[in-house]
């Protein structure tokens, strides 16, 4: 176990932590490690882009119109040939990453509190 730095609500607070909706998902073959490019409404955040690599268990068709947690506060991130704007969050296991889940439907945009 690794040791853990205490934080504030005010560090925590900078982190923007929101619901979205898979809108779009896109095979991405340049990627070093298989992956997919996927985008997100985030309400009045916008639509933003990330290459995740969760494809060993979510198939595209099963991405659409799903609820997924990011993080939209950090850097843009060029991953090869493609510019990532958020951070799609989950847990990785020996088989893959497991996306973070939204228990009930949320507005997009909600902020994670």
């Amino acid at each position: 176990m690794s040791e853990t730095t205490e934080i504030t609500w005010a560090d925590f607070e900078k982190v923007l932590i929101v619901a979205g909706t898979v809108t779009k998902v896109e095979v991405f073959p340049e990627a070093r490690k298989p992956a997919w490019k996927v985008w997100a409404d985030f309400g009045p955040y916008g639509e933003r882009k990330t290459s995740a690599q969760i494809v060993a268990l979510y198939k595209s068709e099963d991405l659409i119109g799903r609820q997924i947690v990011g993080i939209i506060n950090f850097p843009e991130k060029q991953i090869g040939p493609f510019r990532s704007q958020f951070l799609l969050t989950g847990f990785p296991t020996s088989d893959g990453v497991v996306l973070t889940a939204i228990e009930r439907p949320v507005p997009n945009g909600t902020r994670l509190a």
